[in-house]
């Protein structure tokens, strides 16, 4: 069976570890070229050592802060110097913020939380956009959660900032319809990460599904044969 992403490449961010490294790991063993995007070294470098390991291609580590926002801009001209191509870009990274009361989020504890769900994920649209464009099938994905359109009490940081990035998401999608580029939005449902673990500390983590059971829908929307656009598509 050929693999569905040979010599694409792809920018994963949030990868070090969760859903963002099992896409990882998924993608290269597709045939995917892949860049990871995360904070964490140690983390990455496991990634990288996995890959490699099932005999994928070395991935290109980029260890920076969704919110160092210059890093973040200078990464589209990196990559195109170094790669001179982007077909797929995953925009995964993300924090939940604490839960309680909106009154009661501190003010930097809700910036941070718009900043890097929002705010990063639209600095990737306007670092990345001329080499989705310029791809003869640019796919972007942005992972989203049912808590944007839920009203769950204490969750107003977290729920604010996925119902802005599918509205942001959504109006981009809009603004590439007559292009090669397709942009939509994943959510993933409970999954088994340290993010649902915060949230949901007395749950038995073993009870949900492991990130590497959600990779397919990864795949399927960074395929250059998907054709749907602006749509919000759940892993479940």
């Amino acid at each position: 069976m050929t693999a569905r992403l040979e010599g694409r490449v792809a920018v994963i961010t949030g990868a070090s570890r969760g859903i963002g490294a099992a896409v990882a790991k998924r993608f290269a063993r597709e045939g995917a070229e892949v860049v990871l995007v995360a904070r964490t070294v140690g983390g990455l470098e496991e990634v990288d050592d996995a890959i490699r390991t099932e005999g994928g291609k070395a991935a290109t580590l980029v260890p920076l802060d969704m919110v160092d926002y210059p890093a973040l801009d200078r990464l589209g001209g990196v990559i195109a110097d170094r790669l001179g191509r982007l077909d797929i870009l995953v925009g995964n990274a993300g924090i939940l913020g604490g839960l309680r009361p909106t009154g009661h989020f501190p003010p930097d504890e809700w910036e941070r939380v718009m900043a890097v769900n929002v705010t990063a994920n639209w600095r990737l649209i306007r670092c990345f956009d001329a080499l989705l464009r310029a791809s003869d099938a640019g796919r972007a994905t942005f992972v989203t959660s049912g808590a944007a359109t839920m009203t769950i009490p204490y969750w107003g940081a977290y729920a604010a900032s996925k119902a802005a990035l599918e509205s942001m998401v959504r109006i981009y999608a809009a603004e590439v319809t007559k292009t090669n580029l397709r942009v939509n939005l994943l959510d993933p449902g409970i999954v088994r990460t340290r993010m649902r673990a915060e949230a949901m500390p007395g749950e038995d983590p073993m009870t949900l599904p492991h990130p590497d059971d959600i990779t397919g829908s990864f795949v399927d929307l960074a395929s250059p044969d998907w054709q749907k656009n602006g749509e919000v598509v759940r892993a479940y």
